[in-house]
């Protein structure tokens, strides 16, 4: 399959998805400049409610076209500079949580070797609207497969990397987290990795997406939730200051 993405297809795909935000955000908005003419608004408090409410519904877009449209980030230039061995008897994982855009561009630039996708998703526990909505235009691998979260059905030890891009923070529960990642572990080779792509809940993704980073989890969390797993590496590399790729094993 050629992978084509259409221009700014990234900040598409927030509007797309978290269109229940805006459409309270531009509301609000409505509310607040058709109050001024029934309140004494403060002048400088109404101007600072009005600019805190667009900058709230403007600057994600402006920060999903620099990290989803104009970094790179799609052109998987930082995994290439990982350089994994693809060969026959390599085997690698991509598991989502129901949105895939990244198995064919994976399978392009390993193609050598072995690429099983699953998706984890489960409509009872993980119920964000932008998740649901966003399966609706997913690509599908061949021979997708659905799993539990907390059963990868593999033998142990077999396989060589697992694909964990922007989809682990679905899992909103730590326990289930932990359980997932032990799975991971347990199917990887000795010297098998996750590599793990997420925005943290920071100060960079706090000034991006004001409360929507609550959306995502701290270093810490994630990091203790490796722990607990069994892990013994944790390294992390920035793609963007928004963007952080996690070296596991």
């Amino acid at each position: 399959m050629e992978i084509n993405r259409r221009n700014f297809q990234g900040v598409l795909n927030i509007l797309s998805f978290n269109r229940h935000f805006y459409v309270f955000g531009f509301l609000a908005l409505l509310l607040i400049l058709g109050s001024k003419f029934i309140y004494n608004w403060h002048n400088g408090l109404f101007w600072m409610v009005i600019l805190a409410i667009i900058y709230g519904l403007l600057m994600p877009l402006f920060v999903s076209a620099y990290v989803y449209d104009l970094s790179g980030f799609y052109t998987f230039h930082w995994l290439k500079k990982m350089k994994i061995e693809d060969t026959n008897d390599k085997f690698n994982l991509n598991i989502n949580a129901g949105f895939d855009e990244t198995s064919f561009i994976i399978q392009s630039i390993l193609p050598n070797s072995k690429l099983q996708v699953y998706d984890f998703y489960n409509a009872k526990q993980h119920t964000e609207p932008a998740i649901v909505r966003a399966r609706k235009v997913s690509w599908f691998y061949p021979n997708t497969q659905k799993i539990n979260s907390n059963s990868i059905p593999l033998i142990d030890n077999s396989v060589d990397t697992i694909f964990l891009l922007s989809a682990v923070h679905e899992i909103r529960l730590h326990d289930e987290k932990v359980q997932f990642l032990k799975e991971c572990r347990r199917v990887c080779k000795p010297n098998g990795r996750i590599i793990m792509v997420e925005h943290l809940r920071d100060f960079p993704n706090f000034m991006a997406f004001t409360i929507g980073f609550t959306h995502f989890f701290s270093r810490e969390t994630w990091k203790k939730a490796f722990d607990e797993a069994g892990f013994t590496t944790f390294n992390e590399t920035k793609v963007t200051p928004f963007m952080s790729i996690f070296n596991c094993n």
